[in-house]
């Protein structure tokens, strides 16, 4: 359903004039008083959000889907792509972090539909003899009407896919965050990332890329000169990863792993959990990298043994972002646990001129850390980020307190987007803007639902 903000009946009442919300049949106007972040309070519950905004919940769990599936539980990362042809309509490909053992997937809790699914289409089956829950979700979403068309399942029989990213190819890789073996419940192992084009119109054939390494898979971000992929790993004492592919953009190929490397600080620790070496804010730290071996990790020592040969180590690696900056780009991660207050961290990486190549020592990329949140109440456990048109971070939220999607402006200012009103407060994953801008898309993962938010987007964030 379309929410619509109550009018104030005073004469504080604010008209609106936002582009495109005639055709949603509401204005959107301040409701009740604001609360202490600043935001409206939702009557309805759910989102409280910035004067001026609306929202569209869609795509609930155990809803039904367009080909009889049911929508899977946790929504988690998510991106969207455009559809050729129709500007008016997006697609969104959306993760589900289901674990093995979790029946809230797209066949119903007694597997009832389990039988619809091709056997060859599910990467893995549990001991009995069912696809996992894990997955994906495609969704088409009319921009102008403000509707979901119709969502279909797209990947199937993986598990806990958390985040990972777009390519600039227009698909989706999607990441396990597991290192569970074979037999552990399953048939295969886990801890893979799984491509899945935007245009594919039902589950694809599930091929694990195993070159970009077996961990704890978080998020993904690919710089699109040189197709080099970015990843992160959650786990307290992670890594930051890049795979140089044989042939950009078909990763299935092959290629190398690598870990950085603070290059005056081997074997370095960059969370800060102690005033022992501690690395400054804004300071630009320069790096190289280490190539990894046995990346498939069947001992599930990767992280260990690349720190050992020199790699740093981050505080649970998660969201990831490319930002476009003038003619080169950045790399934006979160560490959710890193600082003092162990309540996060934004980092920036900013690629060699030679990313890459052989000359790369002659301009070395350097790392430079972005953001550390002084207290959970700026900014608490920074999850899945995502790049505005407009220059700032998008932010989601996975802490103790109150959730919030966040703003983050270049300047280091921290300002509410939206907070779960919901009683269950849990997380939001999943940020990312349409590809017209008008519209970001986030999750609540529990009780596991969409939103499309609209609003004066390029007021708040530009």
């Amino acid at each position: 359903m379309i929410h619509r903000r109550h009018f104030l009946r005073s004469a504080s009442a604010i008209a609106c004039a936002i582009p495109g919300l005639s055709a949603l049949g509401s204005c959107t106007a301040l409701g009740d008083e604001p609360v202490a972040s600043g935001l409206v309070s939702d009557p309805e519950g759910w989102l409280d959000l910035p004067p001026g905004f609306t929202y569209h919940r869609f795509s609930n769990t155990a809803e039904t889907m367009s080909d009889g599936f049911l929508v899977p539980a946790d929504h988690d990362g998510m991106a969207a792509f455009a559809v050729p042809d129709d500007p008016d309509s997006c697609v969104l490909v959306r993760n589900h972090e289901i674990d093995a053992d979790d029946p809230a997937g797209p066949f119903g809790k007694d597997y009832r539909l389990a039988d619809r699914l091709d056997p060859a289409l599910a990467y893995d089956l549990n001991d009995a003899g069912r696809p996992l829950g894990g997955g994906t979700t495609t969704l088409v979403y009319d921009l102008r009407r403000g509707r979901l068309k119709e969502s279909w399942l797209s990947l199937a029989g993986t598990e806990r896919n958390c985040s990972g990213g777009p390519t600039p190819w227009g698909s989706w890789l999607s990441c396990e965050e597991s290192r569970r073996w074979a037999g552990q419940g399953t048939r295969r192992d886990h801890g893979y990332v799984f491509e899945v084009p935007s245009a594919a119109r039902g589950p694809v054939a599930p091929v694990p890329l195993k070159g970009l390494g077996r961990f704890n898979h978080e998020a993904i971000a690919i710089d699109p000169r040189t197709g080099i992929v970015y990843e992160t790993e959650d786990y307290d004492a992670g890594l930051f990863y890049r795979f140089l592919p044989d042939q950009p953009g078909a990763l299935a190929r092959g290629g190398r792993l690598q870990a950085l490397v603070l290059s005056d600080r081997a074997a370095g620790d960059t969370r800060n959990w102690s005033d022992a070496d501690r690395i400054a804010d804004a300071e630009a730290l320069p790096v190289h990298w280490v190539d990894l071996e046995d990346v498939t990790a069947p001992d599930g020592d990767l992280a260990q043994r690349g720190h050992a040969a020199g790699a740093a180590l981050f505080a649970r690696g998660e969201g990831m972002a490319w930002a476009a900056e003038g003619e080169a780009g950045s790399v934006y991660f979160a560490c959710t646990s890193g600082g003092p207050a162990r309540c996060g961290q934004i980092w920036r990486y900013v690629p060699s001129p030679f990313e890459g190549t052989s000359r790369e020592a002659e301009s070395p990329a350097k790392l430079v850390l972005h953001f550390e949140s002084p207290n959970r109440s700026t900014l608490d456990m920074c999850d899945n980020i995502v790049a505005s048109p407009w220059g700032h971070l998008v932010i989601c939220e996975d802490g103790r307190n109150d959730q919030y999607v966040r703003g983050l402006a270049p300047n280091g200012r921290v300002y509410p987007i939206a907070r779960n009103a919901h009683p269950g407060k849990s997380e939001f994953a999943g940020a990312c803007f349409s590809p017209d801008g008008t519209t970001l898309f986030v999750n609540m993962q529990t009780p596991g639902a969409t939103f499309a938010i609209r609003g004066p987007w390029k007021t708040l964030l530009g």
